[in-house]
This record gives structure tokens, C-alpha cells and sequence, in this order.
């Protein structure tokens, strides 16, 4: 439609929306209550949109990067009990491809021990690795790119002790300089890095390591990076078995994505119920005005015209009550924010939450025509001859 065309549009629409928004003055209760019906639906499906989304939005925050990681382990039931370096190599060249991102590959020695501090000790998880810069970060200390000597403690494990970079705890009769003391970790896998304290691999005479911690920059890569492993290592034989973390980021994804649909469906109930009443509220205006309608076809004036006038009061009623919806809903999430203090700001200003704002507002004015439409059809479709009888 050219600019002249949306011009015309407009000019034929103005004596409508004017005789419209004097029509709905003049029953002024009836209006009111079709107008409370659409706001309490749009605010029902914007706040339980946005309270859905703030959910996942803050499970995604609390599980952070553990979707970047893959463990491999030895596939036992196939009797493999250890990683061998062959296999080490082989997961290495599986995902040394640029398609896969290159991630690093750390191989882990494991055993267990009491770990021993000043005046306590803990049951921890000792593994043997080399390059331990490549998975984990530290808080306290300095994580070497060669791990050839001290102990590299969890922050679990150093606040049960109370140790810190630089003192010295007893493993298996032997005392080792804390170098390092790891973050706290944000994933959960058998990789538990908080309960672990981390040795050089000479400290270690197994025959194999006990599993390969893949480290990607993403979910996505390492998606990928576990597809080549399957492809690549357990091509002839199912040598060894992958936990893939970011199928578990997709199973809590998927959750509260339907939780949010199922939110937005609850509040598109309100939606309906609001559409009857302006159903209704339209029926009734139509019925009470046959006679004025009549009138009006009978001097000249148009079905279209009076389609027009009827649509636009549905129309205006479900403008109204929308806007009037999208601000209580804005005004309802601030007091949330301002009363919980657990809530995080963040998340609740986050972009995506405009979304469901947008959607309800939309839904609003939608259900508004959707239920106009069926009484101005009626209404324009009337003889005038009939309607002035009445």
C-alpha cells in the first residue's frame, strides 16, 4: 500500500474510532468492566510469561558453563578399565578438527585419600593431572602450566581444612605445599573438582587414567566434540562412555520452556474468558442500538461504516484494557524486585522479558477485534427495513 493508500486508510478510520469512543462513553459501567476483563487477562499472561522466563533465565545464570564440558570414562561393561594413552591420543585427534573448535582434552589419574590439614582432615577425591590450567581456574595461588610438583587444593577441601596457598596438608603420610586453591566450581559431574585435591602425574603409578575431562568454549562444541569422540574412538569397539553435560543443560532448557508455555497458557485462559465478555458487551450494544443502526443504514451510511464504528469499539476496549494490563504488570514486577530482595534486577530488565510485554499487549487488542467482529458482521448485515421495525 503506498503512502497515499495509508493516508486514505487512516482518513476513513478517524469518524469511526471518534464515533466509537463516544459510543463506549455512554454506557460507561458496561465499558468498564469489558475493559477490567482484558487487563486482568493481559496481566495474567505477561506476569506469568515474565515470572516463567526469570526462572529460566536464573536456572541458566545458576548452572553457568557446566554445558562446556564432557567426561570421558572407560567403558567397563566392555572391560575396559582404564584410558590408556592410545586412547588419550585417539580423543585428541577426534576432536582436533576445526568444525569440532579444537577443545582441550585434560586426562585425569584417580584415587582417594585423607587429606590431612593443621588441625583436621578429609576424605577427598586425589587426581593426577598435568595441565590443569586447561579446566580449571584458581582463586588463591597460581595454577602452573606443568603440574611437576605441590598439591592443587578444592575449595571445598581448603575450607574444610582452613588451608590456603602456601601452607602444607598430609596425603597418604606425606606433606605437599598447597600451590593453588581452585574456584568454586559451578558444575556438577563425576569430575567434582571442589572435593578434590589435584597431584602432579608422577605421584601416580596406574596403568591408565581414569577419565579424559573434554573442556569446549561451548555447549554447541562440545555437542560436536562428543559426536567425534563417538564417531572417532568408538568406531570399532564402544571403548568408552561419554556424560555430556550439555544434554543435561538441554533437559532443564526444555523444562522451563514448557513451564513457561504452560504459565502462558493459564493466563491465556483469563485472555478467553475477557474475549466473552466483550463478546457480550458488543451483542448487547448491537441489540440495544438496532433502531440507531437502522437509522444510520437508512440515510445512506455504509455496511463498511458501520463495521467500522463496532470494530472499533471492540478494538478500543481491547486497547484499553491491554495498555492498562502492560502497566499494572510493570508496576506488579518492580514491587517484586523492590520486595525480594533474592531477585535479581538483572534478570527481571532482561531484554527477552519485553517479548512477553509485547505478546500480551498484542494478545489483548487481538481478542478485543477477534470478539467484535461476529456482532459488527451482524450489525452491518441487517436490513435497515428490519432494524427500523424493531
Amino acid at each position: 500500500m503506498s503512502g497515499g493508500g495509508i493516508a486514505r486508510w487512516l482518513r476513513g478510520w478517524r469518524p469511526a474510532v471518534s464515533m466509537a469512543a463516544r459510543n463506549l462513553r455512554r454506557n460507561r459501567v458496561r465499558t468498564a468492566l469489558a475493559v477490567l476483563g482484558v487487563c486482568i487477562g493481559v496481566l495474567a499472561v505477561a506476569a506469568l510469561g515474565i515470572f516463567g522466563n526469570v526462572l529460566a533465565l536464573g536456572a541458566d545464570d545458576a548452572i553457568g558453563d557446566i554445558g562446556t564440558q564432557v567426561v570421558v570414562s572407560p567403558n567397563a561393561d566392555a572391560g575396559v578399565e582404564s584410558l590408556s594413552a592410545a586412547d588419550v591420543a585417539a580423543i585428541r585427534r577426534a576432536v582436533d578438527d576445526p568444525a569440532v573448535g579444537d577443545p582441550a582434552v585434560v586426562p585425569l589419574y584417580s584415587d582417594n585419600a585423607v587429606v590431612e590439614g593443621v588441625t583436621s582432615q578429609t576424605f577427598a577425591t586425589i587426581y593426577g593431572v598435568e595441565e590443569p590450567g586447561l579446566a580449571f581456574e584458581a582463586a588463591e595461588g597460581r595454577l602452573p602450566e606443568r603440574h611437576r610438583q605441590g598439591a592443587i587444593v578444592g575449595a571445598g577441601v581448603a575450607e574444610d581444612l582452613g588451608v590456603e596457598a602456601g601452607d602444607t596438608v598430609g596425603i597418604a603420610g606425606t606433606r605437599v605445599r598447597v600451590v593453588a586453591v581452585l574456584a568454586e566450581s559451578q558444575t556438577f559431574s563425576p569430575v567434582a573438582p571442589d572435593d578434590a585435591v589435584f597431584l602432579p602425574e608422577s605421584a601416580f603409578a596406574a596403568d591408565g587414567y581414569a577419565q579424559a575431562l573434554v573442556v569446549a568454549e561451548s555447549g554447541e562444541t562440545a555437542r560436536a566434540a562428543a559426536d567425534a569422540i563417538r564417531e572417532g574412538v568408538n568406531a570399532r569397539e564402544e571403548r568408552v562412555d561419554l556424560f555430556e553435560l550439555a544434554a543435561i543443560v538441554d533437559e532443564i532448557n526444555g523444562f522451563f520452556d514448557l513451564l513457561s508455555t504452560f504459565l502462558l497458557g493459564l493466563g491465556a485462559i483469563s485472555l478467553v474468558v475477557a474475549g466473552v465478555s466483550i463478546l457480550n458487551v458488543m451483542l448487547m450494544s448491537t441489540v440495544e442500538r438496532r433502531q440507531e443502526i437502522g437509522v444510520m443504514r437508512a440515510v445512506g451510511v455504509t455496511r463498511r461504516d458501520v463495521l467500522r464504528v463496532l470494530l472499533a469499539e471492540a478494538g478500543l476496549i481491547g486497547a484499553a484494557g491491554a495498555a492498562a494490563g502492560t502497566l499494572l504488570t510493570v508496576l506488579l514486577v518492580a514491587g517484586l524486585v523492590a520486595a525480594t530482595p533474592t531477585v535479581d534486577a538483572a534478570l527481571v530488565l532482561d531484554p527477552t522479558n519485553g517479548y512477553y510485554l509485547l505478546l500480551a499487549l498484542g494478545f489483548g487488542v487481538g481478542v478485543g477485534l477477534v470478539s467484535g467482529a461476529y456482532p459488527a458482521w451482524k450489525a452491518a448485515n441487517e436490513r435497515p427495513v428490519e432494524a427500523l421495525r424493531s
